[in-house]
């Protein structure tokens, strides 16, 4: 089963890692920030199944980051974490579209039952949340759109090349595990299946092919790694 990432925010150091110890002993992959604004920086261009936020921080509060994610399409469900616990305040938390709202202090096994129950109602599609829109060297790919763009072209993708490479943008200097990218493609496991996604991999490399800052790194019986040597890939917003 592939393991859930979750994104912490919490401004109170001590408790944030505490939190993601515990997190991470219950199999959670944990991503901890430290205020809103680093927070949103993470969700431009990495993908979660789950946000815990603290309502009250510094730079930018949990409220703000929650409107801010909805506004820009991003519809990753989020847990409130606070010490507010007046009504009027949990009601706006929902107005927000909380999936809960928790009040410090809390019990650490309740939490991680909440958690579940939000995974479980969210697990349908499991890129349903992630960056549709990146920059990748000197191109900018737009999932939404199957397009793959620089200053002299436009290249239409098809419908695989386009689930591919989304695929690798989301996993850019991580390891795309083979077999979990056939089954998220083509919804189960098969080695001729896994034939054609190689086929696949090859097709974008010859689309990269002209930015020298771009390669695709065959991991030998793992997978493959989209390298970026110099630039940050980094989604956009149009």
């Amino acid at each position: 089963m592939k393991e859930k990432r979750i994104l912490l925010v919490e401004d109170d150091l001590n408790l944030g890692f505490l939190l993601m110890d515990y997190l991470e002993s219950a199999e959670y992959k944990v991503k901890l920030c430290k205020d809103g604004l680093s927070a949103l920086d993470v969700l431009e261009s990495q993908s979660f199944d789950l946000c815990l936020l603290d309502v009250m921080m510094p730079k930018l509060d949990g409220l703000s980051v929650a409107k801010i994610m909805r506004k820009k399409g991003n519809k990753t469900p989020f847990i409130f974490l606070t010490a507010k616990s007046m009504k009027e305040d949990r009601i706006h938390g929902y107005g927000l579209g909380a999936e809960d709202y928790i009040t410090k202090p809390f019990d650490e096994d309740e939490l991680l039952c909440k958690i579940s129950v939000v995974l479980r109602r969210n697990q349908k599609d499991p890129l349903a949340n992630a960056p549709s829109q990146f920059v990748l060297g000197r191109y900018k790919f737009d999932y939404n759109r199957q397009e793959l763009s620089c200053s002299e072209c436009v290249k239409r993708l098809t419908q695989k090349e386009n689930e591919v490479l989304r695929l690798l943008c989301l996993h850019k200097n991580r390891v795309l595990k083979r077999d979990e990218a056939v089954e998220i493609i083509y919804g189960k496991k098969d080695y001729f299946l896994g034939r054609s996604f190689d086929v696949y991999i090859s097709r974008i490399r010859k689309l990269l092919q002209n930015d020298s800052t771009l390669e695709i790194q065959n991991i030998y019986k793992v997978g493959f790694m989209l390298n970026e040597v110099q630039a940050e890939l980094k989604s956009y917003q149009r």
